[in-house]
Formats: structure tokens, sequence, C-alpha cells
């Protein structure tokens, strides 16, 4: 077991051999983060392995090499990622796993599992802060060392006093249940550890022997802390180390320059440098300055009882190890240590403490987020710096005192920042995830359906003839638009980069072409309608649906992926109308974005009734599913228009009832106590023929009114004015609409169960216009 300090002075002055930490934290998940975190991290393992992005080595490359668990699951993302390290060398992939990784949320925390008083899962982690309490990945709660006075453990319990506050002298004690006494002991030593490295100014003193009796733990922290190691390099006691990189063997020239070619056979020394300043970003070691002593010790009657450790401000320590600091005391290290830190202040500053657990302004939530489309974090790695060493960080080397404004003009140079570039780049991100829905039908669906002969060979050959061209279509316009980018970005064809500083026409030429898939998008509407009547007239059919919707790779309902290719011709519309919007009308690239606006505006014309169709199609499958005994929900002509929550007045008084709105029918329901949480159908009220009465004076009910039907007359009542309101208007707009159509048979009325069971059946809720009577 290394002390805390020995591994942060050994990693600090080696990047490289930081970067290998990490990389061998994810092999064995002890690093947690979310799936975009983790596939950005691995692709930077893979510039620094192999090079330059090439489909093929990259496929075999991580078909060979295992980097976090279930890899084979991320493998997309971490080639997407990998296309974007086009250039960089080892040493900044290096830089820029080590950037990435010291954000993450969860970086250096190890969670230990323990319970609370309640008896509930939790886990407990320390980090230079203080204690962190999680539940799952999730953090609850947190410790600061300050806000701390004392850490004990007694048996497999831990234990933390708090100060008191300053309005109040009650003292807390918090206790946590470890699952045994070892468990509980080793988590108190890391506890030691690090408060005594981030937050002490020197190595406490051993403790004197007892004479006759051992109570408690000896252990205590022994090796330099954080602030002593600083100390120790500003003086110049570190001397820079001398030592190799060892490339990988198969790591591709692609991405190396002319000049490192011709040193391929040797690989050069490089030397770190290590130095630190009191500025803004020396965030730990103010936080030691401010701090008071904490008092650690052991509480343990068991029979491995041994000395207890306490550290005082002073050098006068009892027998018993239970002695606490006077306030007095502890006030006199407060001032000495203040003055200490303004002293420290006045010094100049040369750099910054790099690996500190602080968070600087880009920050990598490690529970979730959006995926981030551009790798490469770090503006400091600059191809102009020529006279530091290509594997030293920025924030490592003394020779790096760029100003702010020439930082944030070397990045303007390596990253275009006109809208338009960001807006090329959102459409190639979301053609890649566009890609990949359409191959959950061509590829996947269709793989599956040719190992089980259970879907008929018509609907075969109606899903994936429609759906082919499309995917092919939209592979090659993928292609082009990562090109164009590649182009805009400078990573080839520099002299030609002016040129290139736009998307409108590859969007028009691409959308002109398109419109020739439209035989094939009109299809899709005869394609869902065919698929629901061979599951309506096939179990085996129903029930391969139903297994490959459960699938990983069928993330949602298969129909809603029939309904992607028209929902992505109307998010072109909106990008390009975002273009338009942001171009002046004197742009070189105006006129084929204002064409490629008219052309794809005309193709979501011509299909815009058609999407609404399936939309409404399955709208009402889902609501099938959710709905108890309602076979005949799907029928035609019948539209969803909304749900919510209403009040119903009954015998009871108000119940929640969750009503569904359609062109015909009004439902309303209760969620059944079902495994699947189903809703309860408790009546239906036509709406032919319906009329609407405010309703608020007769009941004595805020924002109440009632519906009349030809048989049944119910009360509800909305939660505010507006609800009420938007519940009115809506539900004379559905009988409007069906008087206009002189209808007022249907099938959903005739094939309609009674609204209420039998009698005998005590769970039936008898709510009818007797139960308005009665509650008058």
């Amino acid at each position: 077991h290394k002390s805390v300090s020995n591994i942060f002075f050994f990693m600090c002055p080696f990047r490289y051999l930081f970067a290998l930490q990490v990389k061998q934290d994810l092999a064995q998940g002890r690093l947690t983060c979310n799936d975009t975190s983790a596939a950005l991290l691995i692709s930077h393992i893979v510039q620094s392995e192999i090079g330059d992005f090439d489909d093929t080595i990259d496929h075999e490359h991580l078909a060979k090499n295992k980097y976090i668990p279930q890899q084979e699951a991320l493998e997309d993302k971490i080639m997407e990622f990998h296309h974007n390290h086009i250039g960089q060398t080892p040493a900044e992939s290096d830089f820029q796993l080590l950037e990435i990784a010291r954000r993450l949320e969860m970086y250096g925390i190890r969670l230990h599992p323990a319970k609370d008083r309640e008896g509930t899962k939790i886990n407990l982690g320390v980090a230079h802060t203080g204690i962190l309490v999680f539940q799952g990945y999730t953090k609850i709660n947190a410790f600061n060392w300050s806000k701390v006075r004392k850490l004990s453990f007694k048996r497999k319990r831990f234990l933390i006093k708090l100060r008191p506050d300053v309005n109040s002298n009650f003292q807390d004690t918090l206790e946590f249940l470890m699952a045994n006494r070892d468990l509980c002991k080793a988590f108190w030593k890391i506890c030691v550890e690090h408060h005594a490295f981030f937050r002490l100014f020197e190595e406490p003193k051993p403790k004197p022997k007892p004479v006759l009796f051992t109570r408690g733990s000896s252990f205590r922290f022994s090796g330099r802390t954080q602030k002593q190691v600083l100390d120790y390099v500003k003086e110049g006691g570190h001397k820079k180390v001398q030592f190799e990189r060892k490339h990988s063997k198969i790591h591709s020239v692609r991405s190396l320059t002319p000049k490192s070619t011709e040193q391929l056979s040797v690989v050069p020394k490089q030397s770190c440098s290590f130095t630190y300043g009191d500025g803004a970003d020396s965030l730990v070691v103010q936080s030691c300055q401010q701090g008071k002593e904490l008092n650690i010790s052991v509480e343990d009657g068991g029979p491995h009882a041994t000395p207890s450790l306490k550290k005082s401000p002073k050098e006068g320590q009892g027998i018993d190890g239970t002695t606490m600091a006077t306030m007095e005391e502890e006030e006199e290290v407060v001032k000495d240590r203040s003055q200490l830190s303004r002293s420290q202040r006045q010094q100049p500053s040369t750099g910054s403490l790099a690996g500190s657990p602080h968070l600087s302004e880009l920050s990598i939530n490690s529970q979730g987020g959006p995926a981030i489309a551009n790798a490469t974090l770090s503006p400091n790695l600059s191809p102009d710096n020529r006279h530091a060493s290509p594997l030293i960080s920025p924030l490592l080397n003394d020779q790096t005192g760029v100003r702010a404004d020439d930082e944030e003009e070397v990045r303007r140079k390596r990253f275009p920042t006109d809208k338009a570039y960001f807006i090329a780049k959102e459409v190639a991100t979301t053609e890649r995830t566009y890609l990949k829905d359409l191959e959950v039908i061509t590829l996947w669906l269709q793989s599956t359906v040719s190992k089980d002969d259970c879907m008929p060979e018509a609907l075969k050959s109606l899903i994936f003839s429609n759906f082919e061209p499309l995917h092919k279509f939209h592979t090659n316009f993928l292609k082009e638009v990562e090109q164009r980018i590649a182009l805009w970005e400078g990573r080839s064809n520099a002299h030609l980069k002016g040129d290139f500083q736009k998307i409108g026409d590859v969007m028009l030429k691409n959308i002109q072409s398109m419109k020739q898939l439209t035989v094939h998008l009109r299809k899709h509407s005869e394609i869902l309608l065919e698929l629901e009547n061979g599951i309506k007239n096939s179990r085996r059919l129903e029930a391969f649906c139903r297994d490959f919707e459960m699938q990983k790779v069928c993330y949602l309902p298969l129909n809603i992926f029939l309904l992607r290719p028209l929902h992505r011709l109307m998010h072109y519309k909106q990008i390009m109308e975002r273009l338009c919007k942001h171009y002046p009308p004197n742009h070189g690239d105006f006129r084929d974005s204002r064409a490629a606006l008219a052309e794809i505006s005309e193709m979501v014309a011509q299909l815009h009734s058609s999407m609404l169709k399936m939309e409404n199609f399955q709208k009402l499958h889902e609501l099938k599913k959710d709905l108890i005994a309602m076979d005949n929900l799907v029928t035609p002509g019948r539209e969803f228009i909304r749900l919510g929550s209403l009040s119903k007045l009954s015998g009871k008084g108000l119940q929640q009832r969750m009503f569904f709105l359609f062109n015909d029918v009004l439902l309303y329901t209760s969620r059944g106590l079902t495994a699947s949480n189903q809703f309860k159908v408790h009546g239906r009220l036509p709406l032919y023929g319906m009329m609407i009465e405010d309703s608020e004076e007769e009941w004595g009910v805020p924002h109440c009114f009632t519906l009349r039907s030809q048989h049944q007359s119910i009360v509800v009542a909305a939660s505010n004015r507006i609800e009420m309101d938007k519940w009115t208007e809506d539900i004379q707009m559905a009988i409007d609409l069906t008087e206009n159509c002189n209808d007022p048979a249907s099938e959903f009325h005739g094939n309609s169960p009674p609204d209420t069971k039998s009698p005998e059946d005590p769970t039936v809720d008898q709510e009818s216009e007797d139960d308005l009577n009665a509650s008058r």
C-alpha cells in the first residue's frame, strides 16, 4: 500500500505514466464515467497507439485489445471520436486523455459500500475536499474537511463528528455501517491519508508510545504532505528526469510529421519539469491554508485494540489519545495559517498545479450529458510552440506563459467559430445517428428475419426494398459532409480551405438527389399498416417482433424506426431554416442554402399528411398497450387529440382520473393495480351530441364543468383556470368535428363493453350520475 504523497509525487512529473494509470483504471472498471466519456478516453488511447483513423485497422485493433468492460457496445462511438483526432501525435493524445480524465466528476474516487442508520444502501468515497456520500453513482451529500471535527470507527461502524454551527452548539455525529471491521478500518485509513496530505502543512509527528496499555489504532500518515511536496519542487530540489517513451509497435507513421519520420529509429529522451504557483489555479493549497485541524481517532472495544492517533495543534498529547484542542489553540493555528497564506500569495506565480482535483470551466459529467463533438480540449498545444517538448503538458512547463488572448487566437485559428460550421457539425452528428437507425432495419432486422422464417416474403420485400436505397444514399451523404468538415477545419488540402467554408452546396446537391427517393418514402405508411396486419394474423410474427424489440440494438418500438425517414426530412428543413437565417443575403453560400430550403420544403409538404397519419397510427397502438380491454381502439378515422389528468366528482368526492380525448370519444381511466401499470377504463363518453356546461356555482368546486352526453353526465375539475380552458376548447373542437361528420355510430361505440360490471364485483366503481346525486 503506497501512501498518497508517494503516488502523487511519482505521477505528476511523468505524464506518460499517468496516462498508463488512467488506461489501467478504465480496463479494470475503476474509473466511473458515462459511455460518451469512456469512448472519448479510449479514442485518444487508440490514437496514441495506432495513429490516425483507418476503418479496417480500427476494427482489428479494437477486436484484439479490450480497454473497458463491455467494449463492444462502444466500438462505433470510439471510432467516431477517433476519426476526429487526425493529426494528433502520441504526446497530444496523452495530454488530451489526462485533460478529460481530470475533469470527470468521479475521477480519483473509489466507492465503498455502506448503509446509513435507516439501513439504506449507499456508497462512501473520499476526495481532496472531504467525505462524499453516494446513492448508486449519484452524490447525495458531502462533508467538507473544515466541517468535520473528528473521524473514528468502532468495530464496523464509521463515525463522522461534525463541528457545531455558528448559531448552534449542537454537535452532530453521523454513523455509517460497513460490511465488517476490516473494511471500515481500511476506509478510515484512506480518510486519514487524504486529510493529512491535502490539509496539513507537514507530516504528523509520531505519538509517544503508552507505558501501561494500548488503546485504538496506531496508524498514522507517513510521507510528505502536498504542501511539502510543492515547497520542495519550488525550491529546486526536484531534478528533471530523463526517460524514454516506448511507442507501440503497431503505431502508424500517418500521424507523424516528415521530420519525425526520419527519427523513427531513435526515440528521443525527454524531460519533465514541475513548477508551482499560488495563483487562481492553486485551489487545493488555498483550502489547506484556510481550514482547521481535524482530530482523527479510533474507538474500538474489540480484541484488536491498538494505540490511538490524534493530531493536535500543539505537541501536548494525552496517553489515552482523546484530549481535544481548545478553541483558543485552534484560533491561534488559523491565525498563523492566514499569515502564511498572505506571505505565500505575495510570491510570484510561475505555473499551476497540474493534476489538482479542482474542476476547470469545461467539465464532463460522469452521469450523462451530450455527446462531445470536438474531442480536442486543450488550446495550449500549438504547432508553433517548437521550444517545448511535445510530451510536456503546458500546465507542467515553465515556458508556457501565454496570454489568454494569444490562446484564444490560437484556438480560433485551429477551430472555426462560424455558426455555419457548427450547423455542419450538427448535420454530420445527427446523420450518423440516423444512419444507425436505418441499420436497425436494413442490417439487424434483415439478418434476424433471415434466420427465422416467420415473416411473409411479400412483407419482407416491401420493407427492405424501400429501406435499403435510403441506407445507401445516406451513407454517401454522410461521407460528403465529413469530407467537407475536414476541409473546413484544414485537416487536409489547407490551401483550398477558403473555398470550402460552406455547407449549403452539399445540402442542395443531396436534397435534389433525395427527391428520387420520394417513391420509397411514400411506401412507409403502407409498410406500417402491412406489418400491423401481419402481427394481427400471425402470433409467431407478433412474438418475433416483441423479442426483437427487447434486444439491445432495438432500443425503441420497431414502428418508431419506420417513422424515422419522414422525421429526418423535418430536421433537414429546420437546419436549412437556421442556416438561411444566419447567412446575410450577400454571402456566397446563401443562394445554395436558400435553394436547398425550397427543395426540402417541397418534399416535406408532399409527405406531411402521410407523416401525420403514421404518427397517429403509432400513438393509437401505444395507447392500446396501456389501456385494459380496449381491443378496438385502433379503427380507421380515429385520431388521438390529447391526454391529461382531471378530478372527477363522484359519491366518494373528487377522484383523480386520466382522460384520453379522441376525435369521437372521451375515455376516463385510473391506474390499475397490475404489474404493467396499465390504465383501467371506467367510462366512455361519445362526443356526438355532447354538451359542456360551467358548474362552478352549482357544485361549489373551483374550475369544474359538466360533460353531458346522450346516456351519461359527469362533473370534472381542472387544477387551474388555464387547464380548464384548454380542456373545454379541445373537447368543443372535437364535438364540432364529430357533428360535421354526422356519424353518431362508430365501431367503437357498437363493440364497447358496458360501463359497469356485474353488481357482484365489489371492485367496480359505479361512476354515474347517481353518484352525483348522492354527492349533492
